[in-house]
């Protein structure tokens, strides 16, 4: 079982950025590709970034693509996502997940594990 919880989110301004942290409960944090998705009022959730157990591997979402950054730190059990050049679209919960295996993926129902989100505001 994988306990994950995210942090960082808030209210930014346009153009402004944020960095988004996900804890893992596990031992076994580094046996796990991870990613994260967002999620907005009305809207299916949908795929931001994903990254390899190592970190060699990062897929990104086209419309985050240049903005947004995964990575992530196997000795501390934790995986990031820094968000710059923000926009109001970008407004959503987002949340972290794990799934087990080397390959990341941006498929949501691959992943095993889902934190429980935390919500971004970006004002115009």
């Amino acid at each position: 079982q994988v306990q994950l919880v995210e942090s960082g989110g808030g209210l930014v301004q346009a153009g402004g950025s944020l960095r988004l942290s996900c804890a893992a409960s596990t031992r076994t944090f580094s046996s796990n590709a991870m990613g994260w998705f967002r999620q907005a009022p009305g809207k299916e959730r949908e795929f931001v970034a994903a990254i390899s157990r190592s970190g060699a591997t990062t897929y990104y979402a086209d419309s985050v693509k240049g903005r947004f950054a995964i990575s992530r730190d196997n000795a501390r059990n934790t995986v990031y996502l820094q968000m710059n050049s923000l926009k109001p679209e970008d407004t959503a919960v987002y949340y972290c997940a794990a799934k087990p295996g080397v390959a990341p993926t941006t498929e949501v129902d691959r992943y095993n594990y889902w934190g429980q989100g935390t919500q971004v505001t970006v004002s115009s």
